[in-house]
């Protein structure tokens, strides 16, 4: 027979989430927090999602671009080897990222691990940036002159993720842009935070 419990014992959570800054995660000054709601019956509190302040917003824009003065200097060979790891990562916890899926937004098991796999995929394809990344050079178009086409990195770059795909869209977006040079400020949604926490872990 279901158990049902109170009110008050379902709105308990136990997870708050904090920003990814600098390589370490860092608690939120906020104030309000948006909680993430369990989609199974709608009233359990899973955990909350911190409502950042615009010092702490500027404070990680800040730092993203701070780290990217480095980071564009970085090998690309170097980048992709990093990659080639995350993906081997992705696919080792592959179990525990579709669970969290289920988990915060309901999704069946199979659903999940497509959303994770589709992820996976972009993951695969920043890997062949090598030669994808490369500019290109043509001599002579027309007397004494040569065309010559470099890709450079833009800098730091925003991604915003709806709630549908917890996993896929995210990675729909920073494997590419940090694999390119660039450093990226993340917002994942609100009620699938847990997922991209995996995700980051695992980065």
């Amino acid at each position: 027979m279901f158990n049902v419990k109170s009110i008050a014992q379902r709105r308990a959570f136990s997870k708050v989430y904090k920003n990814y800054v600098n390589g370490q995660w860092v608690a939120s000054a906020a104030t309000s927090h948006i909680d993430v709601i369990n989609p199974l019956d709608c009233t359990e509190v899973l955990a909350k999602v911190p409502q950042s302040t615009e010092a702490e917003f500027n404070s990680i824009v800040q730092n993203s671009q701070d780290t990217f003065e480095e980071w564009k200097e970085v090998p690309i060979s170097t980048k992709i080897r990093m990659m080639l790891k995350y993906q081997e990562l992705l696919k080792q916890n592959n179990d525990d990222i579709a669970k969290m899926i289920c988990h915060e937004h309901g999704k069946s098991i199979i659903d999940a691990n497509g959303d994770v796999f589709r992820g996976y995929e972009v993951v695969e394809h920043a890997c062949s940036f090598g030669s994808l990344a490369m500019g290109e050079t043509v001599e002579n178009v027309a007397n004494n002159v040569d065309i010559y086409s470099f890709r450079k990195p833009l800098g730091v770059v925003a991604g915003i993720c709806p709630f549908n795909f917890p996993a896929m869209i995210p990675l729909w977006m920073y494997p590419l842009a940090i694999t390119l040079g660039n450093t990226v400020v993340l917002k994942p949604s609100e009620k699938v935070a847990g997922t991209t926490d995996i995700l980051i872990d695992l980065l």
